[in-house]
C-alpha cells in the first residue's frame, strides 16, 4: 500500500489548521501535505510535525494573490521578481519543515497572450527554481491541473510535464502526478503511472474522487487497483514516495467529517 498524505487544507477543516496535525495523526497518517504555510510561523508548524510524528512531504511557493483569483506566477511574464522572492521564502519554510518538495504552481494564461512567450517564462522559472533548491536536495514539482477546476490553467496534460521536464534536463525538476486531474483530462490513468512513474520524473501523486473531488472510493475511479499499480511498479523501479489526499470529505457531520470517510484507507490493508 503507497505512503499516504493527509492534506491539510483541504482534511479535517473541523479543526484550525494548527490543529490538523494531531488529527491527522490520530487518524493514522505520518506524512502531510497542504497548500500554503505562509500564515503561519515556520516553527510553529515545525513543533505541530515534532509533537506528532508527522513529516511535512509537500506544499507549494507562494502563487501570487490568491484571493484575487491568481494560481501560481510561474509562467507569466514581467512577474519574476515576485516569483523569485516568494520562492525564496518557500526554500526558507522548506528548511525549517524538513521538507523536499515545493510545488510551483504554473499560473492562468492571461487571455490572448502569446502561448510560446509564457511557454518560455514558464521554463525559464522552472530551471531557475530547480537551480536554486538543488543544493539543499529538495524537489521543485510541476502540476498538469485541470480546466474545469482552474480555468485557463496553463499546465494541463502529463505529456506536457514530462515533456518540459526532459527538455530542462534538471534531476531535480518532477512532475505531480494527480490521478483525480488526469483522469477529467485524459483517462487511461493506469497506462499513465505505468508509462511514467518508471522514468524518474515523478515527484508525487496526489487523489481524489472523480468527479466530485471527494472520497477515493467515491466516483468512477478505481483507486485500489490504481493503488495496486503504483505498488507494482514502485516495486520494479524503487519509487518510494508519496500519495497526497488531496480530497473533499463528504462523509460525516461537519464536526468529524475527515475521520468518518477514512474508512477506504484501513480497507486497503
Amino acid at each position: 500500500m503507497p505512503q499516504f498524505a493527509a492534506n491539510l487544507t483541504m482534511l479535517y477543516n473541523e479543526h484550525a489548521f494548527l490543529d490538523r496535525f494531531a488529527a491527522a495523526a490520530a487518524d493514522g497518517f505520518r506524512g502531510v501535505e497542504y497548500l500554503f504555510p505562509y500564515a503561519f510561523k515556520a516553527s510553529d508548524i515545525a513543533q505541530r510535525l515534532h509533537d506528532h510524528g508527522l513529516q511535512q512531504v509537500l506544499f507549494n511557493a507562494p502563487p501570487g494573490d490568491w484571493d484575487a483569483g491568481e494560481r501560481g506566477l510561474a509562467c507569466l511574464p514581467g512577474r519574476e521578481v515576485e516569483f523569485r522572492e516568494g520562492f525564496f521564502k518557500a526554500l526558507e519554510y522548506a528548511h525549517a519543515l524538513g521538507c523536499p518538495r515545493i510545488h510551483v504552481m504554473a499560473g492562468i494564461a492571461p487571455a490572448g497572450a502569446d502561448r510560446a512567450a509564457l511557454q518560455a517564462r514558464y521554463e525559464a522559472n522552472l530551471a531557475w527554481a530547480a537551480e536554486k533548491a538543488r543544493p539543499d536536495g529538495r524537489d521543485v514539482l510541476m502540476e498538469p491541473i485541470n480546466t474545469r477546476d482552474i480555468p485557463g490553467f496553463f499546465l494541463n496534460r502529463q505529456d506536457e510535464a514530462h515533456r518540459i521536464v526532459q527538455a530542462i534536463g534538471m534531476p531535480n525538476l518532477k512532475v505531480q502526478f494527480d490521478l483525480y486531474h488526469c483522469q477529467i483530462v485524459e483517462g487511461d490513468v493506469a497506462t499513465k503511472i505505468r508509462q511514467y512513474l518508471p522514468s524518474g520524473r515523478v515527484g508525487h501523486f496526489q487523489i481524489a474522487g472523480v468527479p466530485m473531488r471527494h472520497e477515493p472510493d467515491l466516483g468512477e475511479l478505481n483507486h485500489p487497483y490504481l493503488f495496486g499499480v503504483i505498488d507494482e511498479v514502485s516495486a520494479a523501479c524503487g519509487w518510494q514516495g508519496w500519495v497526497g489526499c488531496e480530497y473533499r470529505p463528504a462523509r460525516g457531520s461537519s464536526q468529524g467529517a475527515t475521520s468518518a470517510g477514512l474508512g477506504w484507507m484501513p480497507a486497503l490493508a
